[in-house]
């Protein structure tokens, strides 16, 4: 039979449902044809198989699937109908292929918030794939594909948790906007960058702003044993830095003691390191990206390059991690050039006075309540939210999602997936979130008389 349609034919079925069935029930497009009772573990992950099955891929800034973009926006208007048909709620094209919705509350005095999300994802060969990368197919309770946790996860658990609280005639009392950038993978100079400026130029303020960049983790740290919620408060600088050595070229029958490959393969070397997940939390990492040299099997190649890609920890700068890393090299011949960077972004509050802080503790200790330990910490890699600096101090990093040492791996890899239940309490998460927003947990300092 065919999923009701409206308000009115919902109610008369609501109550052959039970309380996830009701949940669940919103979260998938209309016209699917699904039997009324239907089983709870593969209703959520319908519309996010929908949106990875569109490769919306950014191969660089001049490079994007501009077509699986423009599909992909079509896409969620069908599968989310209430989000873009609410009076209070704006939407707007920005830059083409990014999307920003601005959501009108009822209280003008509470300051508005933001929630981020990106639509573009890293390219994925299917080498290696178990299931086609683009099929958002589902084994053994695993949604897989490219995005499923870089980041339609979250673009898609937002929107799913909005349709749901509209449907339920929820209107917030804080307004809030939902900024999707289409090139974050790429910098985001067309995404993010341009949203950011949008509201800029109206005057928009904002209490807070919540994005991907950390998670629940588990096992990450010797001789602790339970999970902790990091939420970062901070992001990594970067910078992209080409080594590059020209020597003489020759003849491979005559080899001299030095190649230009070899000089700059010692040098690369002197630059890595080892642990690299431990030391990603706490530290600058270093990693050698690209790698390009010779023409011929038996020409001694006159020019080598190499890509090295440092995130920067923030209690450093661009410049001392470039005059670190020529000190570690200590070879003349070897070139350094700067292909783009930036420094880590200021640190946002996280005290008892810190509205964004306090409410992701809040959400967190509700639907996880197995997890004990909520701390601030740095955000490993760069996310679009570095863009909107100018818009608020309060930045935080948090995909309530559990990560492993060895899932790690699947992030911008092979075999990229995300649980079915693990997306499901994803979308509780933001669901709940939004309506905590409408609250202050922060504490009520006290007046003491003398």
């Amino acid at each position: 039979m065919a999923v009701p349609t409206s308000k009115d034919s919902f109610a008369l079925h609501k109550k052959t449902m039970n309380a996830k069935e009701l949940f669940f029930f919103f979260l998938v497009p209309r016209t699917v044809e699904i039997p009324m009772v239907v089983t709870i573990c593969n209703l959520p992950s319908l519309t996010l198989t929908g949106a990875i099955q569109i490769p919306t891929v950014s191969f660089s800034p001049k490079e994007l699937n501009t077509t699986a973009l423009a599909e992909f926006g079509e896409y969620i208007r069908k599968v989310f109908p209430t989000v873009f048909k609410t009076s209070f709620i704006r939407h707007e094209v920005v830059g083409e292929y990014s999307h920003l919705f601005t959501v009108h509350g009822s209280d003008p005095s509470l300051q508005p918030y933001m929630l981020l999300a990106h639509i573009d994802v890293v390219p994925a060969p299917d080498e290696g794939w178990d299931v086609p990368p683009f099929s958002g197919l589902e084994r053994n309770g695993f949604i897989y594909g490219r995005g499923t946790i870089d980041n339609k996860n979250s673009l898609m658990g937002i929107l799913q948790a909005l349709e749901l609280l509209l449907i339920r005639n929820y209107i917030p009392r804080r307004s809030f906007f939902i900024a999707l950038g289409h090139d974050e993978e790429v910098m985001g100079v067309n995404g993010a960058q341009k949203i950011s400026a949008l509201l800029q130029a109206r005057g928009v303020q904002l209490a807070f702003i919540v994005d991907e960049g950390s998670f629940i983790f588990d096992g990450f740290i010797p001789g602790l044993k339970n999970p902790f919620a990091m939420v970062a408060v901070s992001q990594k600088g970067l910078i992209n830095l080409m080594l590059q050595v020209n020597t003489t070229p020759g003849h491979s029958s005559a080899p001299p003691k030095e190649t230009s490959i070899g000089i700059l393969t010692a040098a690369v070397n002197r630059l890595m390191e080892r642990n690299y997940i431990t030391n990603a939390l706490v530290r600058t990492t270093t990693a050698l990206t690209m790698f390009n040299s010779g023409i011929k099997v038996n020409v001694i190649p006159a020019v080598a390059q190499a890509i090295v890609d440092f995130r920067i920890h923030p209690a450093q700068t661009v410049q001392e991690v470039l005059k670190l890393a020529k000190d570690i090299v200590a070879d003349d011949r070897v070139q350094f050039h700067v292909l783009n960077a930036f420094d880590p972004r200021p640190i946002s509050p996280y005290d008892d006075q810190a509205l964004g802080y306090q409410l992701l503790r809040q959400t967190i200790q509700s639907v996880f309540p197995e997890v004990n330990i909520v701390v601030p910490g740095t955000c490993v890699g760069n996310t679009d939210s570095r863009h909107y600096s100018n818009l608020t101090t309060g930045i935080y990093l948090f995909n309530p999602l559990y990560l492993q040492p060895q899932s790690f791996r699947f992030v911008h890899g092979i075999n990229e997936r995300i649980s079915v239940q693990a997306y499901e309490r994803q979308v509780k998460f933001i669901f709940e979130f939004i309506q905590d927003a409408d609250t202050d947990p922060r504490p009520v300092p006290h007046l003491h008389e003398l």
